[in-house]
């Protein structure tokens, strides 16, 4: 992973937007400054920002979220594990047969833009524009070549990026911080998360977790839960710590925010999210993920699911009991804007945002990068 974050930010600049008071802030203003200021910011300091520096960043108020009746169910014929994990998920969602389309696609790691092209023409033909978001349900395929495959069925495969997946800005999300519950009426984007786990027993308890954590969190008088925000020895893959929130608990969410520098947290409980940079994340195992967590690690091949390159993938972190998680499919270089914003991810989920909202509404360049998870766990959610 190379560090040409800096180059970018100069040449392409970070999108604007985001307003409106969350967490602690006040009023709703008209308008704020864009983001550009501040991530121009991060691509000129060197090292963490001081704790006094910190700060909740505008974003807008959201009301509602996705719901059942707003998602698709994607199953391919031709994978055992997807006709099982497929028909578990939309009975346990209440997800009619009207809102699944069973179809066939190679059971490869990325289509070619031809097969690609055929699947999106039966998933526009079958659900028009009855549903705002699809579950697809397989593991095989995750990529459209370079592109991901939840990337390209929302933005559209871009070939330009595939001629340097590193140095090329992609496609700017006009979702990214968006206010919207109806990204496909408003955006025209078919968001969608991949249910993808090590085995079906694994993405049967990964829906279970989604369905069981659905407004459980940030109840009054309930113990408060922990995001993790991690700094490691990695300086390129710990690039996100310029965006980090303030340490500090915040009862009107039930939510406690750290700031750890550390290889890897360890026997951390009540984990609600976990955010770090490093191409492996060890004891994820030893931690306590509550139902509805989410967690990723920027590196370059975290969505990668079908061979080894020398990083874990984000299958490490559903297999560790994680709701929802993101990695890319091919090389993003160390550009923010290709992963998860910390404080738009948290700030969206804790308004109430289900995983596929608040981690799409997160990536500003989504194009290389794999969601997955159980895509309405909502555990904020009213």
């Amino acid at each position: 992973m190379k560090n040409l974050f800096h180059e970018v930010l100069i040449r392409a600049g970070w999108v604007g937007g985001l307003v409106a008071g969350l967490l602690g802030a006040g009023s709703v203003h008209a308008a704020v400054p864009s983001l550009a200021a501040e991530f121009s910011e991060a691509a000129a300091s060197s090292g963490a920002a001081a704790a006094s520096d910190r700060r909740w960043m505008p974003m807008p108020r959201v009301f509602g979220h996705l719901l059942a009746k707003d998602l698709g169910v994607v199953i391919n014929t031709d994978d055992p594990y997807s006709v099982q994990v497929g028909e578990y998920y939309a009975k346990a969602r209440a997800i009619p047969a009207s809102r699944v389309l069973r179809l066939s696609l190679p059971m490869k790691a990325t289509l070619d833009p031809d097969e690609f092209e055929a699947f999106k023409k039966q998933i526009d033909h079958f659900f028009g524009a009855k549903v705002q978001a699809l579950a697809l349900t397989w593991r095989l395929p995750y990529g459209v070549n370079c592109n991901s495959i939840t990337g390209a069925l929302a933005m559209g495969y871009d070939a330009k990026l595939c001629s340097n997946s590193c140095a090329v800005p992609a496609k700017t999300s006009t979702y990214f911080g968006s206010s919207s519950t109806k990204p496909f009426a408003d955006h025209r984007m078919r968001l969608s998360m991949l249910l993808a786990a090590k085995d079906a027993d694994s993405a049967k308890a990964l829906i279970d977790r989604g369905v069981r954590s659905d407004g459980t969190l940030g109840l009054r008088g309930a113990p408060a839960v922990n995001a993790h925000f991690v700094t490691t020895s990695d300086s390129v893959r710990s690039v996100r710590q310029q965006l980090f929130p303030p340490a500090g608990s915040n009862p009107p969410f039930g939510v406690d925010v750290f700031l750890d520098q550390t290889e890897a947290l360890k026997n951390a409980g009540r984990v609600m999210l976990y955010q770090t940079g490093r191409a492996q994340v060890d004891f994820l195992d030893t931690n306590e993920f509550v139902p509805g967590a989410l967690g990723d690690h920027l590196t370059s091949f975290g969505g990668i699911l079908d061979k080894p390159h020398g990083q874990m993938t984000v299958l490490s972190w559903i297999d560790a009991g994680v709701t929802a998680t993101y990695g890319t499919t091919s090389e993003p270089c160390a550009h923010l804007q290709k992963f998860p914003h910390p404080q738009a991810l948290i700030g969206f989920y804790l308004q109430g945002a289900t995983a596929l909202e608040a981690y799409w509404k997160s990536v500003a360049w989504p194009q290389q990068g794999l969601f997955v998870g159980e895509p309405l766990a909502s555990p904020f959610g009213r």
